[in-house]
């Protein structure tokens, strides 16, 4: 079985930057399609970036395009999400998810993912 988790959150000041990692274990994610996904208080969960199986194809939801980039290493069976200019509306407990899917493209929508992460906390402050 699939198991995910999620580190590297924490607080950091505005401008600032963080690299979220989700390190699988149970299954390679060689043939899975991974999200990040973030959930502020009071809100619904939102999906942020997704990256296909190959990693060729990488989509980014309009707030963090220009400012987060998701990568993968499956030899490490890891994802990435590398996130800069920080802005206190990033603060949110960030999620990834990963589904099996065996074409070429990606979707960061959350009623698709069925294997979930149990989150890490990005605050933004000063």
């Amino acid at each position: 079985q699939l198991q995910l988790v999620e580190s590297g959150g924490g607080l950091v000041q505005p401008g600032g930057s963080l690299r979220l990692a989700c390190a699988a274990s149970g299954l390679s994610l060689d043939w899975h399609v991974i999200g990040w996904f973030r959930q502020a208080p009071g809100k619904e969960r939102e999906g942020v970036s997704c990256i296909s199986n190959s990693g060729a194809m990488k989509r980014y939801v309009d707030a963090v395009k220009g400012r987060f980039t998701i990568s993968r290493d499956n030899a490490k069976n890891t994802v990435y999400l590398e996130m800069n200019s920080l802005t206190p509306n990033d603060t949110a407990v960030y999620y990834c998810a990963a589904e099996q899917w065996y074409g070429s493209a990606c979707t960061y929508r959350v009623d698709l993912y069925h294997s979930w992460g149990q989150g890490t906390q990005v605050t933004v402050s000063s």
